[in-house]
């Protein structure tokens, strides 16, 4: 990604600077003996081959697509890749939508994109994987494994490194089908981000987030239901935030009951990882604790729960065919109620 490329005509975000930034910030990776990282990302490759098969499998989604490995990075590229890509999603969004112009317009996009960067270097660390629909690829999409993280965190919980690194490119595999799989998808994403983006354009500014403010802290107080990126919004925006949100919780939670559901026969160590894995999503110290809950991380973690529950309990009513349903159209997308209560969806689409 160029300076030149990243910096659109009225920008909110500088996103070289946040790439540089997070580059600079995110910690280390794990010490790992050179013939070790070469088997663990060779081995990472492969196995995104043979999992999309077992995924197509289970689904019945993407029969006839081709059969593509991943793009294994460190840290620092996975950083420029997701800011590339944010990029390029946030430009599609928000091409109709006037940025801020004249001499404080860089000053304030490098100073958005250092924000963002710091945010970068925080997930640099400890996304195991990503498929970005808007990455550069003849295909449409990246697959992005991040080889030190899949090896600190196989080595934290203690499991074996083959069965782990299958599990993980089972999540990430699911994720590439959703969209490769699924035509509309991609273009119904950008539009809904680009709505709500949009949306923070043209709101009425701090004053408005203030007067919101304290009854929003109310609500992370008693439920957890907010995230930081729910303070920011308008009632209106909170609308298209909803169906953004409904979107991402079915995304994560069929990937999740994916990786579970193609079984012991794939990943023979499956129940111990899940288990491990899961109370590793909930740790860490206070300082990693509050920075999840700013950053929305513990809202994201509920979503995983929330949306394998309701794939799970739609698939065991009317099996996966009937689960498939969701993807015809933006109209049999769950709504996050509907998440909620999956017997809801059940009768309006199933009826």
């Amino acid at each position: 990604m160029t300076a030149q490329a990243s910096v659109r005509q009225g920008a909110l975000i500088d996103w070289s600077v946040a790439a540089s930034t997070g580059v600079r910030l995110v910690r280390g990776g794990p010490v790992v003996e050179r013939s070790e990282a070469d088997r663990v990302v060779t081995e990472l490759r492969e196995l995104t081959v043979d999992a999309e098969r077992h995924v197509r499998e289970l689904t019945g989604l993407g029969a006839d697509l081709p059969l593509l490995t991943a793009e294994v990075v460190d840290r620092p590229g996975w950083i420029r890749s997701a800011a590339a890509g944010l990029d390029e999603l946030t430009g599609e969004a928000m091409s109709t939508v006037e940025g801020p112009r004249g001499a404080l317009a860089p000053v304030l996009a490098s100073s958005a994109g250092v924000q963002t960067g710091v945010v970068l270097a925080f997930f640099g660390s400890r996304v195991l994987g990503q498929y970005d629909p808007f990455g550069g690829s003849e295909h449409g999409g990246t697959l992005l494994l991040v080889a030190p993280n899949v090896v600190a965190a196989q080595r934290a919980m203690r499991v074996p490194g083959r069965d782990f690194r299958m599990w993980v490119c089972l999540h990430e595999c699911t994720h590439r089908l959703q969209f490769t799989a699924v035509p509309w998808l991609r273009d119904y994403f950008a539009g809904e981000v680009g709505r709500l983006l949009t949306g923070f354009a043209e709101s009425d500014g701090l004053l408005t987030v203030l007067s919101r403010l304290p009854e929003d802290l109310r609500r992370i107080k008693l439920d957890g239901s907010l995230g930081l990126a729910e303070l920011m919004q308008s009632p209106g925006q909170r609308e298209v935030f909803d169906r953004v949100l409904a979107l991402s919780t079915l995304l994560e939670g069929h990937a999740d009951y994916v990786m579970d559901a193609v079984g012991p026969e794939v990943v023979p160590s499956v129940a111990t990882i899940r288990r491990r894995f899961t109370s590793r999503r909930k740790g860490g110290g206070p300082l990693d604790r509050l920075l999840r809950v700013l950053l929305g991380v513990d809202a994201k973690v509920r979503q995983y729960a929330l949306g394998s529950t309701f794939t799970r309990e739609v698939v065991r009513a009317v099996g996966m065919d009937g689960f498939n349903a969701v993807w015809t159209s933006p109209e049999t997308l769950p709504s996050r109620a509907e998440i909620r209560e999956p017997k809801a969806w059940l009768r309006r689409v199933h009826r």
